[in-house]
């Protein structure tokens, strides 16, 4: 029985080990954002709207601050066309309304609202 109980301590310890080893290559999603402060960066919102800009800051709800942004929507008034509106100041985007984040993107693809719009 001595043989055993060492035995499982042992393999509860590697088992730990390998726990801690797998936990410290993971990267957290707002550690992720935190990584991109100061960069560029894609954001697709709920419905069709995206939103290009200086990520400066966000929260634990993931609502974002945001500067030089520029706000692409579709425009089904005028033959699909989209309408591209340059956000002078600093803005707060609400992380609820956020369904997709691209941090440290050059730009969106070239199928997206912001690229087609020029």
């Amino acid at each position: 029985p001595r043989t055993l109980r060492t035995f499982v301590l042992f393999v509860r310890g590697q088992q730990h080990s390998n726990l801690v080893t797998t936990m410290a290559t993971r990267i957290l999603p707002l550690e992720l954002i935190d990584k991109a402060i100061g960069s560029k960066i894609w954001i697709l919102m709920r419905g069709k709207t995206e939103v290009v800009g200086t990520l400066r800051g966000f929260d634990d709800y993931v609502n974002l601050v945001l500067e030089d942004a520029i706000e692409y929507t579709p425009d089904g008034r005028n033959g699909g066309n989209n309408v591209k509106t340059e956000l002078k100041s600093e803005i707060l985007l609400n992380g609820n309304q956020i369904a997709v984040l691209v941090p440290g993107a050059n730009g969106p693809p070239e199928d997206s609202l912001a690229a087609q719009s020029g």
